[in-house]
């Protein structure tokens, strides 16, 4: 077996023939050389680790609508991003890094797992950590590429997501722990060792089987939720056809009006509550831009907002002509006459709701 890393840019080669059986509860469902189709035909076939914290809501760029459009075959996420593919690329990376500070063996799994008793249950485990003696297989490794602002998601332990995408592992493979390892900022490694939740895995189970049996075997799309990631799903599913019109009922249409009229009266209540607490605050400072209670900062109020250029040009206007630059920008007024469709096809959808009662 070949489990030393010889350049921190490729991956160890396996030779082990026995790797795809390092997971006591799973089996391989398709190998890691299959064709790219098959893999995503594999994905639409059950619930994997990234979907887990899509269906509850702890995903800031996926919720459950995502995973039941892509589960249903459509599209609904850029794949081919830059920061998608850096991802994918630094993988190998991440793990040399894992294995070199933490002198655990890291390798590629055979490919996409798949629960001995749930066929809807799938994995694709980033890398399995082999015992460094043996060579057995013994926790999975998923590897996290992060931006700086997130450091101190990862000092103390893992953020909620990927937690609960080892877990998912954990729950397909029968592994007792497992590995997190994220790259933050690009020059910081953090990794953690998640131990096994039985309980934890058991909901999972539970509201991930629940939710496949209701919204892709039944097909039943599942209901709207609050977060920005579907908002702004939403926006694209549909091209708008023009002076289309769809009939809902009145007792539907009011109830729904009544709710949002209710919350928007709320968020300003809130909002100005809010704006007087935060007075309270600039009253005490005065000319201050730090307030302490001894050696903490209890807040500040410095002069480092945004910049009113259209205050300043009008009472520095010969300041102002001294750096004012050209900028390329789209003729939108143009395009719109020239290519109407085309025009259309990149404005936003706007969702707005007549003052007049119904």
């Amino acid at each position: 077996m070949s489990d030393q890393i010889t350049h921190p840019w490729t991956p160890p080669t396996v030779t082990r023939t026995d790797l795809a059986f390092g997971a006591p509860t799973a089996r391989l469902l398709l190998p890691a050389d299959a064709p790219e189709d098959a893999w995503h035909e594999a994905r639409r076939g059950g619930i994997g680790g990234s979907d887990v914290a899509a269906l509850l809501g702890l995903d800031k760029y996926r919720g459950p609508r995502h995973v039941f459009e892509a589960k249903h075959g459509r599209d609904v996420v850029d794949g081919s991003s830059e920061y998608m593919e850096i991802g994918r690329e630094i993988e190998d990376f991440i793990s040399y890094m894992f294995t070199k500070r933490s002198g655990i063996p890291a390798v590629p799994p055979p490919g996409t797992l798949v629960h001995h008793e749930h066929a809807w249950m799938r994995a694709n485990v980033d890398r399995y950590a082999l015992d460094a003696e043996s060579g057995a297989v013994v926790a999975p490794v998923e590897c996290k590429n992060r931006s700086e602002w997130q450091l101190s998601d990862w000092e103390d332990g893992v953020p909620d997501a990927p937690a609960l995408q080892a877990h998912w592992y954990m729950a397909v493979g029968g592994w007792s722990y497992a590995w997190v390892v994220a790259l933050v900022g690009g020059n910081k490694l953090r990794y953690h060792r998640i131990e096994r939740d039985e309980e934890l895995i058991g909901d999972l189970i539970d509201i991930c089987g629940r939710w496949y049996q209701r919204h892709i075997v039944e097909g039943f799309p599942p209901p709207a939720d609050g977060l920005d990631a579907t908002t702004k799903l939403l926006g694209r599913l549909w091209d708008a056809k023009e002076d289309e019109i769809v009939d809902v009922p009145l007792s539907e249409a009011r109830k729904l009006r009544k709710r949002r009229q209710a919350l928007r009266e709320r968020i300003e209540e809130l909002g100005t509550e809010l704006t007087t607490v935060e007075n309270e605050m600039r009253l005490i400072s005065e000319d201050a831009e730090v307030a302490k209670c001894g050696a903490a900062t209890a807040w500040s109020w410095k002069q480092n907002g945004n910049f009113a250029e259209k205050k300043f040009r009008t009472e520095q206007p010969d300041l102002a002509a001294e750096y004012l630059t050209t900028k390329r920008v789209v003729d939108v007024d143009r395009l719109k006459a020239d290519h109407p469709d085309v025009y259309r096809k990149y404005r936003a959808r706007v969702l707005r709701v007549s003052a007049k009662e119904l």
